[in-house]
């Protein structure tokens, strides 16, 4: 037999009370959001890069701009294979400057100079694209490099000759998100821009585009 299901009655929208006379009328609802803002480095480099590099390069397709591909964070923890601790704070660190989790790095080898076993972890890293690439490359140059001291600018000379780039940081606490009183130990890291470029000449041009300081 049979079951017969009771549809439910859908309750009305609650009226809003009309105001009462010498009242001021109620404020007007908040609008909704329309969705995820877009990274603002990501509007820049599609709104006025690739039509700069176009005009600069002699590019006839916008698809022959190069653009970003990914970024890699390395954080290097010797330590961590005497002290589990540290690789826990190091992952949080790392976790707080990308928004992403970082996965443990281990050793391949067993070196018996450096103490050392295959298997072991010894770092952590991470890898970014999309938009979370773009937000950390935004933060990374209008507001850790500044905090650098003594900072004069980039090399331009550390591109590996296939178009990609690699940084070394010295300190994590030039990263807003890292609370200085919160951590255990100032340790570096380095950070590989991994571009479409075909060359460096191309790759220095669209991080110069993107706001990349570079010395002169």
């Amino acid at each position: 037999m049979a079951k017969t299901v009771k549809a439910q009655a859908t309750k009305p929208a609650p009226k809003q009370r009309p105001p009462a006379p010498g009242e001021p009328p109620a404020p007007p609802a908040r609008p909704k959001g329309s969705g995820r803002i877009p990274p603002r480095l990501r509007e820049h480099y599609r709104k006025a890069v690739i039509p700069s590099l176009m005009k600069e390069r002699g590019y006839t397709n916008p698809f022959q701009v190069p653009r970003l591909e990914k970024v890699v964070i390395n954080m290097g923890v010797g330590e961590a294979k005497d002290n589990v601790k540290v690789l826990e704070s190091s992952t949080a660190d790392l976790a707080a400057i990308s928004g992403q989790k970082p996965v443990i790095t281990r050793a391949k080898k067993s070196i018996a100079n450096f103490k050392l076993r295959a298997g072991v972890p010894i770092g952590v890293k991470v890898s970014l694209r999309g938009s979370r690439m773009y937000e950390f490359l935004d933060r990374l140059i209008n507001v850790a490099l500044p905090r650098v001291r003594d900072f004069k600018g980039m090399p331009p000379t550390a591109f590996d000759g296939r178009g990609n780039y690699a940084m070394g940081l010295r300190e994590q606490v030039i990263f807003p998100e890292i609370v200085y009183d919160k951590i255990d130990k100032v340790r570096g890291m380095d950070v590989i821009i991994v571009t479409t470029a075909a060359t460096d000449e191309e790759a220095k041009a669209l991080l110069t585009q993107l706001g990349m300081p570079f010395r002169e």
